[in-house]
């Protein structure tokens, strides 16, 4: 899936989340999940691709094992500052991007052979075509039914950002009017 599609598969969930409480989304926990919904893809892209350090892009930060550490230390670093919100906002980015990396095929053909990069590195990942960098993979992105299917979730989800009052918003721009402010 494109970060895009991570983006709005966890937004659409995190609001479903909060809602359940009548409760709306705040900005904070907003970033963070953004930040949640991208975070495998930031660690593994990089360390393959680029790097060549890992054996494919869906291995180290995409693995359950991984999750099982990081969540966990993550909810206690969000209570420990004071902010809990935060904690359950980011395992939902982080989990829904590993459960929406699992192909369609999986459930059309119940052939869970391209769900083993979730146990890596007891289990080898599916072969994958590696693009070679980041920016090739953007390059060589061409439009099919999966990716319509993305920019379909992605105008559901920002309609409903659009709703819930387009939480995180104020505070992204501020921390980029602040960043440009301390520009030489």
């Amino acid at each position: 899936m494109w970060p895009w599609g991570h983006l709005a598969v966890a937004y659409l969930l995190y609001t479903i989340y909060t809602h359940r409480d009548g409760r709306r989304p705040c900005a904070l926990p907003i970033v963070v999940l953004a930040i949640g919904s991208q975070f495998p893809d930031l660690i593994d892209k990089p360390l393959a691709w680029s790097f060549g350090v890992l054996p494919g892009g869906r291995t180290f930060a995409h693995s359950v094992f991984f999750a099982a550490l990081l969540l966990p230390t993550v909810g206690l670093l969000a209570h420990r500052v004071d902010r809990p919100a935060i904690g359950p906002a980011f395992a939902i980015g982080h989990v829904s991007h590993l459960l929406s990396d699992i192909p369609p095929s999986v459930l059309l053909s119940w052939d869970l052979s391209a769900t083993t990069f979730l146990f890596w590195p007891v289990l080898e990942p599916p072969e994958y075509h590696s693009p070679g960098s980041i920016l090739a993979g953007f390059l060589r992105y061409s439009m099919g039914w999966y990716e319509l299917v993305q920019l379909g979730l992605v105008l559901v989800a920002l309609i409903v950002w659009y709703r819930d009052g387009t939480p995180g918003l104020g505070a992204v721009r501020r921390g980029l009017e602040h960043t440009v402010s301390k520009a030489p």
